[in-house]
């Protein structure tokens, strides 16, 4: 299959329109996120590397504090953001809500 080509910076500004909790750093989407407890925190790592596996596409997860996740998107054999990192944020957005 196919990897996706980098997004233009107008298709990325178009797509951030729909992800308000997302920030963009570089050629990364970044969301923190808290959570109640530690085990919390880990759950959400456990159902994010699901979604990520089922669209072959990882994020970097980093769990700090006890309770708080920071997630990181890119395509890293881009070098740049695409639409797998669009999708990805969605499908993260919709478990957090």
């Amino acid at each position: 299959m196919a990897r996706p080509t980098p997004l233009t910076e107008d298709e990325l500004a178009e797509h951030l329109k729909d992800l308000p909790l997302w920030r963009r750093d570089g050629a990364t989407l970044v969301r923190e996120h808290a959570t109640s407890d530690f085990a919390a925190a880990i759950g959400l790592v456990n159902a994010i590397a699901l979604h990520a596996e089922k669209m072959d596409h990882h994020p970097d997860l980093l769990v700090h504090g006890w309770n708080k996740l920071k997630i990181t998107l890119s395509t890293h054999d881009q070098g740049a953001l695409t639409i797998l990192d669009i999708r990805l944020a969605k499908s993260i957005d919709a478990l957090l809500h």
